[in-house]
C-alpha cells in the first residue's frame, strides 16, 4: 500500500515537473520574440499577440478583409498611390492651358586663341511662348580680322512628347559673302542619357539644301562646377564658292567648356576647340592659304535671362 502511494506521489510530481517547465519554456520564447520586436522597432518594445482559443467554425472562416495584418516590427504599409508621379516635363503635354513666359540663354560669348587672329564668337537661343507652342530663335557667329560670319534663325515650335519639339522656320545667312536665305525644319529635345540635341534641314533657293546637327552633355563635378563637350556638323548639298562652303560633309567642330555656376543666370568658363574644314570646304581653304584645321583655348560667359 506505501509502494501504490509512494508511486502516484512520483507521477504527479513527474507531471507537475514538466508542466512548470513547459510554462518556462513558453515564457522564455515569449521573451526572446519580445526583444526581437523590439530590435524591429529600433528601440521600441511591442507586446507579444498573444491568441486565444475560438471555436472551430470561427477559426475556418476567412480574416475579414478589413482585418490588419500583424507585422513583425508593428509597421503596416501604406495604401498603394491613386496615381503615379510624372517627371516635370511631362505635366507640360496636359490639354490644359500653360502661362505665356520668355527665356533668353547665351550658351557661348567667348573670346578664342589659337595659331591665327583672335576671334570673338557667340552662340544665343531662346523663346516665347507657352510650353506647347512658342515661337523660338536661335543665333550663332564669329567676327576676326577677316570680317563677321553669323547665321540668324526664326521657329514656330511645337511640344509633341515630354523634352522633344518639332520646329519649322526660317534662317538667313549673313557676314562673309553671297546672303542666303533657307527654310529650315528640325527637332530639339532631350535624348537618352540627357544630350541636349538639335537636328535642322534647310531648303534654299536654287535646290540648296544644309543639314546641321549639334549636341551637348553637361557632366556635374559640383554643383557649381560644370564641363559640357561640345559637337557640330554641318553639311551641304551643293558648292558655294562665294562663301567657301563645298558640297558633302563642310566642316565639324569639337570642344570642352569647364564653368563655374555663380549662379545659374552667371557662368564665366575657360575651354579648347577644334575646328575642321573637311572634303571640298578644306581644299577651298588651302587654296586661299588658310588652314583646314585649328586648335584653341577660349574664355568667355554663359548667361541666362
Amino acid at each position: 500500500m506505501k509502494t501504490k502511494q509512494a508511486n502516484v506521489l512520483l507521477a504527479a510530481l513527474l507531471v507537475a515537473s514538466g508542466v512548470g517547465a513547459q510554462t518556462e519554456h513558453q515564457a522564455h520564447d515569449m521573451h526572446d520574440m519580445s526583444g526581437m520586436q523590439g530590435m524591429s522597432g529600433m528601440g521600441t518594445q511591442q507586446p507579444a499577440q498573444v491568441s486565444t482559443p475560438t471555436s472551430a467554425s470561427s477559426q475556418d472562416a476567412p480574416a475579414s478583409p478589413s482585418s490588419t495584418a500583424v507585422v513583425p516590427n508593428g509597421h503596416i504599409a501604406p495604401s498603394p498611390p491613386s496615381t503615379y508621379p510624372t517627371h516635370p516635363g511631362m505635366g507640360e503635354m496636359g490639354m490644359h492651358g500653360t502661362p505665356f513666359n520668355v527665356f533668353t540663354r547665351v550658351d557661348e560669348l567667348e573670346r578664342g586663341f589659337g595659331a591665327g587672329p583672335a576671334a570673338t564668337s557667340f552662340n544665343a537661343g531662346g523663346w516665347l511662348g507657352g510650353d506647347l507652342d512658342r515661337f523660338a530663335w536661335r543665333a550663332e557667329g564669329e567676327h576676326d580680322l577677316g570680317g563677321t560670319d553669323a547665321s540668324i534663325e526664326a521657329f514656330y515650335s511645337h511640344a509633341v512628347a515630354a523634352f522633344w519639339n518639332i520646329q519649322a522656320g526660317l534662317r538667313q545667312d549673313v557676314g562673309d559673302g553671297t546672303p542666303r536665305s533657307w527654310a529650315a525644319f528640325g527637332v530639339q529635345g532631350l535624348a537618352p542619357y540627357w544630350f541636349d540635341l538639335e537636328a535642322t534641314a534647310y531648303l534654299g533657293q536654287g535646290g540648296r539644301t544644309s543639314v546641321r546637327v549639334e549636341a551637348r552633355y553637361d557632366v556635374l563635378f559640383t554643383q557649381r562646377l560644370v564641363l559640357t563637350p561640345k559637337f557640330e556638323l554641318n553639311a551641304y548639298g551643293k558648292d558655294d564658292p562665294s562663301r567657301n562652303i563645298g558640297s558633302g560633309v563642310s566642316d565639324v567642330e569639337a570642344g570642352l567648356r569647364l564653368r563655374y555656376e555663380f549662379t545659374r543666370r552667371f557662368a564665366p568658363y575657360l575651354g579648347l576647340d577644334w575646328q575642321r574644314r573637311l572634303g571640298n570646304t578644306a581644299s577651298m581653304a588651302r587654296a586661299q592659304g588658310q588652314d583646314a584645321g585649328q586648335w584653341r583655348w577660349v574664355a568667355g560667359l554663359r548667361l541666362w535671362f
